[in-house]
């Protein structure tokens, strides 16, 4: 369990399918929904986990892993989708695959008005852009939901987005009355 009462043993299965589908490098923004899995690849002497300064970067790293023989994994918080849109171009005009495991902010309480308009398009900019977007609400629809998507990605070269909802990972709290 995390701080807000959260579990967070997902990550430990996210992380098995990585290593099962021979991911080898990470990139990541750093996101604390994300956490326990950034450290687990950073721990994992089979893969690579780079740290971005923006999201779209890890577009172009996935697509050079690819050229290189290689699978990625791309890690990102829903407010990184939108630095991403020109270059979600690339690995569908080169019909790569492209797998990114996205952590959701702007819905379930969340207390961030900056946060709702990126979080409310997340699903739809990624479809416009030819991605195939699966949701995850609950903690039970995390491994199979990954496993599939890293199956479709990599066997099927598309794009493919892994949306892990706020009300399962849990509502961030700054400020005044935080906990």
């Amino acid at each position: 369990m995390d701080e807000s009462g959260k579990s967070t043993h997902w990550a430990e299965g996210v992380h098995e399918l990585f290593t099962t589908q021979a991911v080898e490098i990470v990139p990541f923004v750093p996101d604390s929904g994300l956490k326990q899995l950034i450290e687990l690849c950073q721990a994992d002497s089979g893969m690579r986990a780079v740290t971005l300064t923006t999201e779209e970067e890890g577009i172009a790293l996935a697509a050079g892993a690819y050229l290189g023989g290689k699978r990625s994994a791309l890690l990102m918080q829903s407010s990184g989708v939108g630095n991403c849109i020109n270059m979600l171009s690339l690995p569908n005009i080169c019909n790569m695959p492209l797998f990114m495991l996205v952590t959701m902010r702007g819905e379930w309480g969340e207390f961030n008005p900056w946060q709702l308009p990126m979080g409310q398009s997340t699903p739809g900019i990624l479809a416009a852009s030819g991605v195939i977007v699966h949701r995850v609400n609950s903690i039970d629809e995390v491994y199979p939901t990954v496993e599939a998507a890293l199956k479709l990605a990599f066997d099927s070269r598309c794009r493919v987005a892994v949306l892990l909802s706020q009300k399962m990972i849990g509502t961030k709290h700054f400020g005044i009355g935080a906990k």
